[in-house]
């Protein structure tokens, strides 16, 4: 298998808000859920209309895994009109971008700015491969490729035992971090004995958002809440799946046990604190 063969691109529409509530449970899945990203040997990319997001799991094994542009881009090279963020959720990787190269362990980021011509993925151990996930949007403006270790992130510490929501959060490319166009991406943890993440729940009308769980085991699940705050619906999430929240609904989630996941959203706003919330009271 060549290089180029290793990587592969599917588009998806999502229902919008005059449509969603009428789905059924597997047309829900289908519209907003994205299964299966990360195929060993492989990078699995699922384009979306909302926002012109590219998500992606890159998992290499023997070989290094280029990332080429695809033909529904119409680009010489991937990041020639796009900027992107990846966080390493396995084993120890490394990225190179155009001649330089960076060791990334699990939890750590980079950002891979636009007009970036060349980057290859690779894993330290074929036997504990290195899972990428990555996101891109389009972007308007330059700015360098950025690595940041874990403790490099800006860290919240918020919630508490009593409501069932203490976690800390992990900023990495923001306003007042890794600088970029409009990407926004970072990761939240939660404590053991905590279940719900993004409560109270808001919307954001100025971005989409992806959410990527990871961290479950096998017999655990998380409940992710999405729609209008005033008709929500409930998609089962397992380990390393993603959800699709466009910018009218809501995200938020509780786990039957505890997890991580990576948030990210691209816009016209990188305020992270840019938030409509909503009430737990006014929920339906």
């Amino acid at each position: 298998m060549s290089i180029s063969e290793k990587v592969k691109l599917n588009y998806r529409f999502s229902a919008g808000l005059e449509t969603y509530g009428k789905l059924s449970t597997n047309e829900l899945r289908d519209s907003y859920l994205i299964d299966g990203l990360f195929v060993p040997g492989a990078a699995n990319l699922q384009a979306t209309d909302l926002d012109r997001a590219i998500a992606g799991g890159i998992v290499p094994l023997v070989e290094p895994i280029l990332l080429e542009t695809i033909e529904a881009l119409r680009s010489d090279y991937f990041f020639e009109r796009r900027e992107g963020g990846v966080v390493n959720i396995g084993g120890a990787g490394e990225i190179t971008v155009d001649g330089r190269t960076y060791f990334i362990q699990k939890g750590e980021c980079l950002y891979i700015g636009r007009g970036s011509r060349k980057a290859s993925f690779s894993s330290a151990d074929e036997e504990n491969p290195a899972l990428f996930y990555f996101l891109s949007y389009p972007a308007h403006t330059d700015y360098p490729t950025t690595f940041a270790k874990k403790e490099d992130a800006n860290r919240l510490d918020l919630g508490s035992s009593e409501t069932c929501n203490e976690r800390s959060i992990f900023q990495y490319i923001h306003e007042n971090g890794i600088k970029s166009c409009q990407l926004v991406m970072g990761y939240t943890q939660l404590k053991t004995g905590s279940a719900w993440n993004t409560m109270p729940c808001h919307t954001h009308l100025r971005r989409s958002e992806i959410y990527l769980y990871f961290d479950l085991d096998d017999q655990n699940q998380v409940v992710h809440l999405m729609g209008h705050p005033q008709e929500t619906r409930m998609i089962w999430v397992k380990n390393r799946q993603a959800v699709l929240s466009p910018n009218w609904s809501i995200h938020s989630g509780a786990g039957t046990s505890s997890y991580s996941f990576i948030w990210a959203m691209g816009g016209e706003n990188q305020s992270f604190d840019d938030m409509d919330g909503i009430a737990i009271s006014d929920l339906k």
